[in-house]
């Protein structure tokens, strides 16, 4: 085996390919069918999104298994420790089982350059291969169409949202966007959208390959009651829903959009309510409004763009609060920061500013900038070497009636979980 340990094969495969992101398919391909003939077994779900992607993954997974399938996910990027990304039943996979499909990739890769990413995700469905699963739900890291996890066809495809974001790899336009997700889409297969302003070239695209598309609001739509929400359907109605576990209205969008993906597999997965109502009851996602400590209030949120930064403005102003809020805060230099600091400059008293551990990291400096140009006074902005810096002085800062909100990135979210 050329490596021993899990964290040795991940530092070796961040430099394999020159680049930290390649897209496209071919690559991967000639690997996979090179590493066996078989195909997967059980259906796929294919899962891509500006947003709430992880969310909709919790919620599938939750339900699946409360009706006793067999379900393998697959996410990125983790928060903690490696082996998140791939679940196998419930159980992340052990270091020794990726170290092992590790060794069979790199054997047959022979001398392609494979990226991070890729072998990650050769390694997830190698091992969903193995399991038998009766469903495997796959996450795209970015975009669709050249998605490392598009060389596998999903039976259905969901679109959670369509935003602004990884502009330099997928175009600065939803319309650009909604293109490369909508890449995940299949001739003749159902798709589910379950954002809201569905692009025009998601409807094109699926209208030139034949696809089934089901929107949020015109296919499916959900009501929130006194007591709980119903997800309405004109064949196939659910009510009398416990609301979701994960906290936020905008759970309720994703939760839909899970069960309209659940309905169009009803004849090959029935589902009972039960298994319904447990699924959204258990369903969690750590890094999502995270509320992981009291007095003061500390939540964790890995929102990175605009758009999620919208939706953790808006939980925020559900909670009252009588204190202050600080926000550990940092971010990636290809985000759009200004518009972040814009959307969260009205819910938050002082910033602590320090700069990622990653290749992409915005300086401390461009993020003092963006948030001083945004209208944030200089008082109000503290500068640290490092996350848990700026993590203790805000929790030194802070009173029992304040609330600290760490949020930017997977990278801070991750990185600061670990102390908690």
């Amino acid at each position: 085996m050329r490596f021993d340990n899990l964290d040795e094969w991940l530092a070796w495969q961040a430099t394999l390919h020159p680049k930290e992101i390649d897209l496209g398919l071919d690559r991967i391909t000639t690997v996979w069918q090179r590493l066996s003939s078989a195909s997967l077994s059980g259906h796929v779900i294919s899962v891509a999104g500006t947003n709430g992607k992880g969310s909709c993954v919790a919620y599938l997974e939750a339900i699946l298994r409360a009706a006793s399938y067999r379900v393998g996910c697959y996410t990125s990027p983790h928060l903690v420790r490696y082996n998140e990304r791939i679940v196998i039943d419930g159980r992340q996979a052990s270091d020794q089982q990726i170290c092992q499909v590790f060794e069979r990739i790199d054997q047959a890769r022979g001398d392609i350059e494979l990226t991070y990413f890729e072998f990650g995700t050769l390694a997830a469905l190698e091992l969903f291969r193995e399991a038998e699963l009766d469903v495997v739900v796959l996450e795209v890291g970015l975009g669709g169409r050249l998605d490392a996890v598009n060389i596998v066809d999903s039976d259905v495809a969901l679109i959670t949202t369509v935003d602004i974001d990884h502009t330099d790899w997928l175009g600065d336009t939803r319309e650009q966007i909604g293109y490369e997700k909508a890449g995940i889409m299949r001739q003749g297969r159902p798709v589910v959208f379950g954002g809201r302003d569905i692009p025009r070239s998601v409807r094109e695209h699926a209208d030139a390959l034949g696809a089934r598309l089901l929107v949020a609001g015109e296919d499916y739509s959900w009501r929130r009651q006194e007591t709980g929400w119903e997800w309405l359907h004109p064949a196939h109605s659910r009510h009398s829903l416990p609301l979701p576990a994960m906290r936020g209205e905008v759970q309720l969008r994703n939760a839909a959009a899970a069960l309209m993906v659940l309905d169009c597999l009803r004849n090959e997965l029935p589902l009972d309510q039960r298994a319904v109502r447990f699924g959204l009851q258990e369903a969690a996602l750590a890094g999502r409004f995270q509320v992981a400590g009291q007095d003061p209030l500390l939540i964790f949120d890995v929102a990175h763009n605009a758009e999620a930064a919208a939706t953790l403005a808006s939980n925020l102003g559900d909670i009252f609060s009588h204190g202050k809020s600080r926000a550990v805060f940092s971010m990636l230099d290809d985000k759009e920061i200004g518009e972040v600091v814009r959307t969260m400059r009205k819910r938050v008293d002082e910033w602590y500013l320090f700069p990622l551990r990653a290749s992409r990291a915005a300086s401390v400096e461009r993020l003092q900038a963006s948030l001083l140009a945004e209208g944030v006074e200089a008082g109000q902005v503290h500068c640290h070497d490092d996350a848990e810096g700026a993590y203790q002085a805000a929790l030194q800062a802070s009173t029992a009636e304040d609330r600290v909100v760490v949020f930017g990135s997977f990278y801070s979210v991750g990185d600061l979980l670990r102390l908690v």
